[in-house]
């Protein structure tokens, strides 16, 4: 069977490093795994004083997590936290009280950073701030990639072989993980 994957990529610049690890997840995944990337960018900023008459795009963006199976979020590190655009879509989405479209979706995190550290702060508080919300997180393996912008081929579009080999572990591990659920 084959499980509904929402992709939230944490940066919007246009040829952001970790969009282009998203997309190659995609490419990469099995055919078991129906890989999309839901924007998160155009996501009016969380106010709970406007869910009397709730944007139609929290509405989109909620229903499009409600249908998924489970959640994989990709995103680099701003100073040494979560980007505000990733953090006001899981604000978005766990909203109203009570009503979190969140709630048992297996999930996992990738960051991703021009770094050696790869995002490890982001990657640590984008996992804090979900588990609150009962996304069961995978724990193993651990997904921080430094240095990425030395990890694409000539093209900049396609990871070189090393990394292509760390991302189809990670995809790997991460079926496995999703399928307990």
């Amino acid at each position: 069977m084959q499980k509904k994957i929402a992709v939230l990529v944490g940066s919007l610049r246009k040829e952001s490093f970790n969009k282009k690890i998203a997309n190659e997840l995609i490419r990469l995944a099995s055919q078991t795994l129906e890989m999309k990337i839901v924007e998160i960018g155009d996501l009016p900023f969380y106010n709970e004083d406007l869910e009397e008459n709730c944007p139609e795009k929290w509405t989109d963006f909620r229903e499009k997590i409600k249908n998924s199976d489970a959640v994989l979020f990709v995103s680099p590190e701003y100073n040494r936290t979560i980007p505000g655009v990733l953090k006001n879509a899981i604000d978005v989405a766990s909203r109203p009280g009570g009503k979190s479209v969140w709630k048992g979706k297996p999930g996992a995190v990738i960051t991703a950073s021009p770094s050696g550290i790869g995002g490890f702060g982001s990657n640590h508080n984008i996992r804090q701030a979900v588990v609150f919300l009962d996304i069961p997180m995978m724990q193993q393996p651990e997904m921080y990639l430094g240095k990425i912008n030395e990890s694409f081929e000539d093209n900049g579009k396609t990871v070189n072989e090393r990394t292509q080999k760390i991302l189809q572990k990670f995809l790997d591990a991460y079926e496995t993980w999703i399928n307990r659920f």
